[in-house]
């Protein structure tokens, strides 16, 4: 195995780079659609085709990882084909010509995360409370492309988005080839079938509270920066109040260690579905008040640093050995995948025919739901 002095910047760039496409893709891709003309309900369309890519691909990506054991191979291959895919962008306006490159696109950019995180994780071995440390690098990533993007679109034209975003999956390309190798442990659970798992009634809760929480934030990616830019917002703040999100959820990574040593993961859960509620709330009545929506950006600490962080060593803890890459690419598909999709899909109509208010009252109704589930079902000693 590797040593950690060594290869720690091989993993964080891995990050920085596929959090930067993000960064690019969530506040502007939507801003770029509207700019060609299609209206709201293919817009989210559009901007659902990443999630629908990230509830089959992955999974597709994992088996095919743990049958041929060539984990990294396969990050290389979707950093490659991503790469190349993305091309289409740039020979399109039609809606049917983008939903099909960015189908492809999502199909192979998709694979790659959730087997990175079983990789970093294995890599971390008993460390891996200082996991968020190295997908801190992720969120800096995500910064620098929303901060920069946002004052440069106050300048240029948002067309400039496309050459950004290539410059973007030719780093994750870059660095998909640094990666260090990692061997899977043998655990007492790889003879049991991955189903067997799946249905123990905290794993059961865990995932389902956790798409939950992914269908609330989909209304959150797919309009906020069109809702913030049709309130008067230049495209400057609107950088600016991603960034702010981020940056707090980057001091929550390097917190984690620190919480996990006093609170058990599932009272860091409980705290962050609860934020959800309250930070969705403030988003859909409070958009016109500059400091509901700092305070609503500041409680993305909670809505997705602690959150994630939790649930993916939560994950680790209940899918080890063999099906360590199996359970992330589970994790991803039902979560940041259908939930994703749900989300983004469900909010063109109810935007369109109910207003953002509504929109934003039903983000925060789903938290509550997956706060209501985690109370009741999850139990987790510290």
């Amino acid at each position: 195995m590797t040593t950690h002095k060594n290869y720690h910047w091989r993993i964080a760039g891995f990050y920085f780079f596929y959090f930067a496409f993000v960064g690019m893709f969530a506040p502007y891709w939507s801003l770029y659609l509207k700019s060609i003309q299609f209206d709201a309900v293919q817009i989210s369309i559009l901007m659902s085709v990443q999630p629908v890519m990230r509830m089959l691909a992955p999974n597709l990506w994992g088996w095919f990882a743990d049958r041929t054991g060539k984990r990294l191979m396969v990050v290389q291959l979707a950093a490659l084909f991503g790469a190349l895919s993305y091309l289409g962008v740039f020979f399109t306006t039609q809606f049917y010509g983008m939903l099909l490159v960015l189908g492809v696109m999502g199909f192979f950019w998709s694979a790659s995360m959730p087997l990175v995180e079983a990789t970093t994780l294995t890599y971390l071995g008993k460390n891996t409370a200082h996991y968020g440390r190295i997908r801190s690098w992720g969120s800096v990533g995500f910064i620098v492309a929303v901060l920069g993007l946002g004052y440069a679109f106050d300048y240029i034209s948002i067309h400039w988005l496309l050459w950004a975003g290539l410059f973007i999956m030719l780093g994750i390309l870059f660095f998909s080839r640094l990666i260090p190798p990692t061997s899977v442990l043998a655990h007492h659970t790889d003879s049991q079938p991955i189903i067997s798992i799946v249905l123990q009634p905290q794993v059961l809760a865990l995932l389902v509270a956790c798409f939950l929480m992914s269908v609330a934030h989909g209304p959150y990616y797919t309009f906020f920066s069109i809702y913030l830019v049709d309130h008067g917002y230049a495209k400057s703040s609107v950088g600016m109040l991603w960034s702010l999100g981020v940056i707090c959820e980057i001091c929550v990574f390097f917190l984690m260690p620190k919480l996990t040593r006093r609170y058990t993961l599932q009272q860091i859960l409980k705290v962050s579905f609860a934020c959800a509620v309250i930070r969705f709330l403030l988003i859909g009545w409070g958009v016109d008040t500059l400091w509901f929506l700092l305070i609503a950006q500041v409680l993305h600490a909670a809505t997705f640093g602690s959150f994630h962080a939790a649930a993916v060593a939560l994950i680790h803890h209940f899918f080890q050995g063999r099906h360590q890459s199996k359970g992330q690419t589970l994790f991803g598909s039902l979560t940041y995948g259908a939930g994703g999709m749900l989300g983004g899909l469900s909010s063109g109509p109810i935007w369109q025919n109910y207003g953002a208010s509504v929109l934003y009252s039903c983000s925060a109704g789903m938290a509550l739901l997956g706060l209501l589930l985690i109370g009741w079902k999850l139990r987790i000693e510290k």
